[in-house]
């Protein structure tokens, strides 16, 4: 084939942000019913509304909800486990009031709460049915005024076929999560934590006699994150615990003891940022089968009888839940370096893969994906002291164009959000967008990533705006280094979290960067600090130190208060109706550089929240930012795509 010579940055590619958005499909998390699988999809093209799928055992597959419906909660601002399902009838909170629904088959959905009293209303996930079927648990987030810290935080039960006024179990502590029924319908286990610990800090495995009312704790308590407690068949709780470091798989059995089930120098725990994680599932003859991360990379593997642990030769590199389908077999989302997110069957003794949801087809060649290579790369500490930091690193890729001899690529590092998360190696067209067209992207996983281990994952404790923008400042000067990109064209670019280091990384006068972009990132912290919702409201804390007795330190790390040091062009993009970082934290950043003409964009999206779920502003905000790096960097744009410019002011 003809290879076209062209600068870095300017290659056209398949990989236009229609391709992005068009058809694509959140697909998160899975549920088995019977001999059915249900499955949720986030739907861009559907203005970001979440369906239910249920694909029955002849293949066919059905959309559940009816039209304009959206099985979405807000509890937490984040949600997740906002359904579930059994005996195909569904349990649903619709997005559009919060209120929990029940669907049968055949019939419309009817409302099992009563409508909100407050303008926030109360919020409901994460349920549980009771083995007779008679009553439901859950999570309810009641807001008690009009301040999104005015909020309580419990644990109710309610009829699971009728309307009903839910009743309290559990109310007290600030949080709770993952409310499950034992077997036998006696006990009750739940999740509990208290300010300013986050669900990856300190968490407690409680139990409660539902008849009596006696509470044992399980498990967990300071320095102790625990998380998905399942309830077998024999009586026993399964849980994950990082008592040990490693988010690993824990057995407790009443009157007896915690014994440890799978021990690896491995993550098999995800942050509980949402509701509804699915990481381990414990088959009938008691082997476990579990997602568990590594190098960045996850995998699926099966803890044997004899404690030995057997890793599955699958092509996934990213898994987001697993489920038990059969005595051999599981059905788990996931997806790999060179496909999307899709709903798979695997049998763990062939390791044959079978597709319930392929991934769609991109129609691209595969010899235009670039895929990530595990890095790892020294770094420095608060003290300069060096430590080891990690990424994944994609070479800029595109079967069809090469740039002249002697260029390198612009790099572009992305910081992911959080900044208690980790970058996903899954194909991402948002990722390959950039690649395509001769960037290099470098995802960094730096201190205080998860994957790594709890003591790396501490390594932020304090240290949020120094260790993570030491780590991204890292990874460009050792690409650099080693010959691999564009010492001069250094970009960086996030979202929330991982806009927060954008910013902070471009308000030092040493920065590398030549540019960068904030994703509703956060510019003041004190702002932050005073103005979040109650999930996140204590969070900086330990990220940087308690509110207002730190105020001198959340002012030193703001860039909002070290606008004279911006001397890099920035574009700035913004949902209006986020909640977790108001439109004014990216207002007062763009308004101070505008102050002091410096070159600056700034895109405000109407109905967003944090995070764009709607596909023409996703589609805009990604031509946006190329069409910003193209006049700050100076290389034309595909005229082809037809690419709408973005105004640069002061440039």
């Amino acid at each position: 084939m003809t290879i076209t010579e062209l600068p870095y940055g300017s290659w056209p590619t398949p990989i236009t942000s229609e391709l992005v958005v068009t058809a694509s499909a959140r697909l998160s998390e899975l549920r088995v019913d019977g001999s059915d699988i249900v499955w949720s999809e986030g739907r861009p093209a559907d203005a970001g509304r979440v369906q239910l799928v249920r694909r029955a055992a002849d293949g066919t597959t059905t959309d559940l909800l009816p039209a304009g419906m959206n099985a979405r909660t807000a509890v937490h601002e984040y949600g997740g486990a906002a359904w579930w399902v059994r005996d195909r009838v569904l349990w649903f909170s619709e997005w559009s009031d919060q209120r929990l629904y029940r669907l049968a088959p055949g019939a419309d959905p009817v409302a099992l709460t009563p409508e909100p009293a407050m303008p926030r209303g109360d919020r409901f996930a994460d349920g549980d049915l009771a083995p007779d079927g008679s009553y439901l648990v859950c999570v309810r987030e009641r807001h008690t005024g009009a301040s999104a810290t005015e909020v309580r935080n419990e644990i109710v039960r309610l009829a699971a076929d009728a309307p009903s006024e839910p009743e309290v179990l559990v109310t007290g502590p600030d949080f709770v999560a993952a409310p499950r029924i034992s077997p036998d319908g006696r006990s009750l286990a739940w999740l509990q934590w208290n300010h300013p610990s986050m669900p990856w800090d300190d968490t407690l495995l409680m139990i409660r006699d539902i008849e009596t009312g006696e509470e044992t704790v399980v498990a967990g308590g300071r320095g102790e994150s625990v998380a998905e407690p399942r309830w077998q068949p024999d009586g026993s709780l399964w849980f994950i615990s990082d008592r040990t470091d490693w988010w690993n798989i824990y057995r407790w059995v009443p009157d007896v003891d915690i014994r440890p089930v799978v021990r690896i120098d491995a993550e098999i725990g995800v942050p509980g940022w949402a509701f509804g994680s699915a990481r381990f599932v414990v088959l009938p003859d008691g082997r476990v089968v579990f997602a568990r991360q590594r190098a960045g990379f996850d995998g699926l593997a099966v803890g044997e009888l004899d404690g030995s642990i057997t890793d599955l030769d699958l092509p996934f590199s990213a898994i987001g839940a697993v489920r038990a389908t059969g005595t051999d077999t599981v059905a788990v989302v996931a997806g790999s370096p060179a496909a999307e997110t899709g709903v798979f069957l695997v049998d763990i003794g062939t390791c044959d893969v079978g597709e319930l949801r392929p991934p769609r087809d991109v129609g691209v060649d595969l010899s235009t994906i670039s895929v990530p290579e595990a890095v790892s790369f020294p770094s420095v500490d608060a003290a300069g002291e060096r430590r080891t930091a990690h990424a994944l690193f994609y070479p800029p890729t595109n079967e069809g164009y090469r740039a002249p001899d002697g260029e390198l690529p612009p790099l572009l590092v992305v910081i992911h959000g959080g900044p208690t998360s980790a970058a996903v190696p899954a194909l991402n067209l948002s990722v390959q967008y950039w690649t395509s067209r001769g960037f290099a992207v470098v995802d960094v996983n730096y201190g205080g990533s998860t994957g790594y281990g709890r003591a790396y994952r501490e390594q932020l404790l304090g240290e949020w705006g120094v260790i993570d923008v030491a780590d991204c400042m890292a990874a460009a000067e050792w690409l650099a280094a080693h010959g691999r990109v564009d010492r001069n064209r250094l970009c960086i670019r996030g979202g929330s979290a991982g806009g927060y280091t954008t910013l902070a990384a471009l308000a030092r006068a040493d920065t590398p960067f030549a540019a960068g972009a904030s994703h509703y990132g956060v510019a003041d912290l004190a702002a932050l600090a005073a103005d979040t919702h109650k999930f996140e409201s204590r969070y900086l804390d330990r990220l940087v130190g308690p509110y207002p007795a730190a105020r001198e330190l959340y002012e030193e790390r703001s860039p909002i208060h070290h606008v004279d040091r911006f001397e890099r062009p920035l574009i700035v993009l913004q949902g209006d109706e986020d909640e977790i970082v108001p439109p004014r934290q990216s207002e007062l950043i763009v308004d101070a550089l505008r102050a002091r003409r410096l070159p600056v964009a700034y895109l405000l999206f109407e109905g967003e929240q944090h995070g764009f779920r709607r596909a023409e502003n996703i589609r805009r905000a990604l031509d946006a930012e190329l069409s910003f790096y193209a006049q700050v960097l100076g290389f034309e744009l595909p005229a082809e795509e037809g690419i709408e410019p973005v105004t640069v002011e002061n440039l």
